[in-house]
């Protein structure tokens, strides 16, 4: 067996156990591998050990892998999870199904006009970038301006707004941990019952939160999706965008 399927399974019984401890189902929560810097045959070695959710930062990196695998695009998911710049919307409104880091109207209008000279593609999957610990260094919106970021992309064709996406500042204390996450989890419960049967929320229930040192705790505060990378992959080298 190789270290990629060991460590895929040790991550996916962590998730399990986790999911059982918080009375959630195992099932209700999606791993996604967070390929970036890795190379094409660590992600089609994981995808033939079961895994086809691959969360990528950097778009140029990502698109070169996506060639590489293009016989097996089929079977795979490309999730955006990094900051994402004007000059590099096009291509991800092309190669990706999913983009985690919409943090301005601007870049929701790019990708939705983008996204529409592709008519063979389905909607664009988005989630909105909440920066819950205030951070200087990180994206995302704060929470008092989450709603309205929200309201505006679900009105704007190609697009389907999924949910919330959230990376807190680094904690080694399991209760700050869900604090934060139990705030993200808050904000997400308050528009999705605010706006229960609007057009543009039929499909609100995505949050895309947790890594490998806190995905326990946002599995606890309702993660939907959380995001592990050399947890599966290994020592990750560092790259320039």
């Amino acid at each position: 067996m190789s270290q990629i399927v060991s460590n895929l399974i040790l991550i996916k019984q962590r998730i399990e156990l986790a999911a059982l401890a918080a009375h959630r189902e195992p099932e209700d929560i999606q791993l996604l591998a967070v390929s970036k810097t890795f190379p094409a045959r660590a992600i089609e070695e994981a995808m033939h050990a079961g895994q086809t959710a691959f969360g990528e930062n950097y778009v140029q990196e990502a698109v070169e892998k996506m060639g590489q695998l293009a016989k097996l695009r089929p079977w795979l998911q490309w999730h955006f999870i990094g900051p994402l710049q004007s000059n590099k919307t096009k291509e991800v409104a092309q190669h990706f199904d999913w983009v985690h880091s919409v943090d301005r109207l601007k870049i929701a209008e790019r990708l939705s006009v983008q996204r529409g000279e592709y008519p063979e593609l389905d909607a664009l999957q988005i989630c909105i970038q909440v920066n819950v610990s205030a951070e200087d260094s990180k994206s995302g919106l704060s929470l008092s301006e989450t709603e309205s970021l929200c309201d505006a992309v679900a009105q704007l064709p190609n697009l389907t707004l999924r949910g919330l996406m959230a990376i807190p500042a680094p904690s080694q204390d399991p209760q700050e941990q869900r604090n934060s996450f139990k705030q993200v989890h808050d904000c997400f419960k308050q528009i999705k019952d605010k706006h229960l049967n609007v057009s543009g929320y039929q499909f609100f229930d995505t949050l895309s939160m947790g890594m490998s040192d806190d995905m326990e705790a946002a599995i606890t505060e309702g993660s939907t999706i959380v995001r592990i990378g050399s947890a599966i992959f290994g020592k990750r080298a560092k790259i320039s965008p």
